[in-house]
């Protein structure tokens, strides 16, 4: 259940223009009278209602711009908490699966005769053991709401970067993948790199439009780096900006990896850059 509830639409200008309409009416039932009173009340509930108004118009548009800025600040913790229970399931997926090959390899080296095998067998589970140890690590920093454990779904890994390119390409994009020589990269930071791919060409389709984008992954020491920069909008094109909860998210990814993100404008351009150590400290 979520503990952030959605702001509600409320103003304090209400009251004061419904008080505003009913002195207003009272003045109205002056008209006619004669006398000294009847000749100054008008101009008093009329000034007073005049400056009730224009306060209570001021107070509105105040409580709109705060309630707008509430609503604003709502949408950000409910990407963000859509996102961490995101990467909750997919640690979830991706221990599962290392543990359960562990233990197929574990069953294995009891038919294994051959010391070979046993010794490969032995070397898979070291290995499986060691990312399947990180990743839970990392899954024990994400909270998970047990009520909403979501559907098992596949998890993209590099395999899936070509994928992803060519849909960017059906949109309209002119993108160019450049692949490092990455090594031994773990499920849970290939996830990551995917989800970054994805978001910077989704924010250049928006921005740039028919534009170039650049798109590499590379290891800096035990940092696997993926940026995405494309050329600035094509000519002509009306950008059509989202919310920015899409880059929320993929920062609380990111941070819960250990890693850092960074968005900015270069040379008329937008450049996103996500750096996320993988391996050993």
């Amino acid at each position: 259940m979520n503990a952030f509830e959605r702001p509600a639409w409320r103003s304090r200008a209400v009251p004061v223009m419904l008080v505003t309409a009913a002195v207003l009416i009272m003045a109205m039932c002056t008209v006619g009278a004669e006398g000294p009173a009847a000749r100054v009340l008008p101009v008093l509930i009329g000034g007073s209602a005049v400056a009730a108004a224009t306060w209570a118009v001021r107070r509105w548009r105040a409580d709109r711009a705060e309630y707008e800025r509430r609503l604003t600040a709502w949408a950000a913790t409910e990407a963000v908490l859509a996102e961490r229970l995101r990467i909750a399931r997919d640690l979830h997926d991706l221990v599962s699966h290392g543990l359960g090959l562990i233990t197929v390899r574990a069953a294995a080296t009891r038919f294994e005769p051959e010391p070979p095998e046993m010794r490969a067998a032995l070397d898979d589970i070291e290995t499986v053991s060691r990312d399947t140890t990180a990743e839970l690590r990392r899954m024990l920093t994400v909270l998970r709401d047990p009520a909403a454990p979501g559907p098992r779904a596949p998890l993209e890994g590099f395999e899936a970067l070509p994928e992803i390119v060519r849909a960017a390409e059906a949109a309209g994009l002119r993108p160019a993948l450049t692949v490092g020589d990455l090594g031994h990269v773990s499920p849970g930071v290939q996830v990551a790199v995917c989800r970054t791919v994805r978001e910077g060409l989704a924010n250049t389709a928006r921005h740039a439009g028919p534009a170039d984008v650049a798109v590499r992954v590379r290891r800096d020491g035990r940092h696997v780096v993926v940026s995405v920069a494309d050329t600035g909008p094509a000519d002509g094109w009306r950008p059509t900006p989202g919310a920015g909860h899409g880059l929320a998210g993929l920062r609380e990814r990111v941070t819960s990896l250990g890693g850092t993100l960074t968005a900015e404008r270069v040379d008329g351009g937008f450049h996103l850059v996500a750096r996320i150590p993988d391996g050993p400290a």
